[in-house]
């Protein structure tokens, strides 16, 4: 017997996108007992009449607004299957995705977590981008998330497949993710078993200005992005002291946290010179030459700011010396 599937969609005010969702998710080829999941989490806009044109094709949950994580625990809470399939409400999946992760997990008993890529696309549908992420890791993660503050190209929620015995054995997801939940997941699942990855771009992901993967980003965006990444540390180490292990994470060695506190703080030589030794050996990026690459534009991006930083200043001394 193929494995169940419970496919659980999270939606909270994304009626204009959620009839894709759960067509992609009812349209697949998978040949197995699928069970479709939506929790709506207290939206108020039109996603509840739409989730209405489903009655009989899917399991409806609705509950107040808590944010991802509480929408994720709720559907899993309401779930059956052997295999656990996430899917935001505002992407969609190609036909063949779940046929494509259940041949993953089957082939690795040890598998706790299996992704694949996704392809951005704009609001409208548009490709935009190169599939994501850009390098794939597989197997045994745990000593790489050790030397990296647990970072590495991982999937977005969308992506996300894992088995149920460890959703059991993780626990829900903390409700303090309210947003960006798939972190616990990508975060804390590679401690539990092997990590397996398809190349091929399964799904879709709708970018939005809300989104942390934007093509571009600015100050606010940088410290949202901070402060999750430091809260997202603090609860992998909670996770890692209830196991009883004895590594911890630490944020010094999470390098996208310190490329973007010196773009925000700004960053002399020596701080430059630091970052990019620690940017050539970073452990969270495997593929070499796209770590070099990284560390490449986190200098432009320091030498931006310096410059527009001197232009302030210019600027501000000919204002006061009454010069245009």
């Amino acid at each position: 017997m193929p494995p169940s599937i419970s496919v659980v969609i999270n939606n909270y005010n994304y009626g204009t996108y959620l009839g894709s969702a759960i067509e992609s998710a009812l349209g697949q080829d998978y040949d197995g007992i699928v069970q479709t999941i939506v929790v709506d989490d207290g939206s108020t806009d039109h996603s509840r009449q739409v989730l209405s044109q489903y009655a009989g094709r899917i399991t409806a949950v609705l509950k107040e607004n808590g944010g991802q994580a509480s929408a994720l625990n709720a559907g899993v809470r309401a779930s059956s299957g052997d295999i656990l399939c996430f899917l935001d409400a505002d992407d969609w999946w190609a036909p063949g995705k779940l046929t494509s992760v259940v041949a993953e997990f089957r082939s690795d008993p040890r598998c706790s977590l299996v992704y694949h890529r996704l392809q951005p696309v704009r609001a409208d549908g548009t490709p935009t981008l190169k599939p994501i992420p850009r390098t794939l890791c597989r197997g045994d993660l745990q000593r790489r998330l050790e030397r990296s503050a647990g970072w590495w190209p991982f999937p977005m929620t969308s992506a996300v497949a894992v088995r149920r015995a460890a959703w059991e054995a993780a626990g829900d997801i903390p409700e303090t993710f309210r947003i960006s939940a798939d972190a616990w997941l990508v975060g804390i699942y590679p401690f539990l078993g092997r990590v397996a990855a398809s190349p091929d771009s399964l799904g879709f992901y709708r970018l939005h200005q809300n989104h942390w993967y934007r093509e571009t980003d600015d100050a606010a965006m940088l410290q949202r992005r901070m402060a999750h990444w430091a809260s997202t540390v603090e609860a992998t180490n909670t996770f890692l002291a209830h196991r009883g292990g004895t590594g911890r994470l630490s944020i010094d060695d999470h390098l996208p946290y310190q490329v973007a506190r010196a773009r925000l703080q700004g960053a002399d030589l020596r701080a430059c010179v630091r970052l990019t030794l620690k940017g050539l050996t970073f452990g969270g990026e495997p593929n070499h030459l796209r770590r070099a690459r990284d560390v490449a534009r986190a200098l432009a991006a320091f030498r931006a700011g310096a410059l527009m930083e001197r232009e302030a200043r210019a600027g501000a001394d000919r204002a006061r010396a009454g010069h245009p």
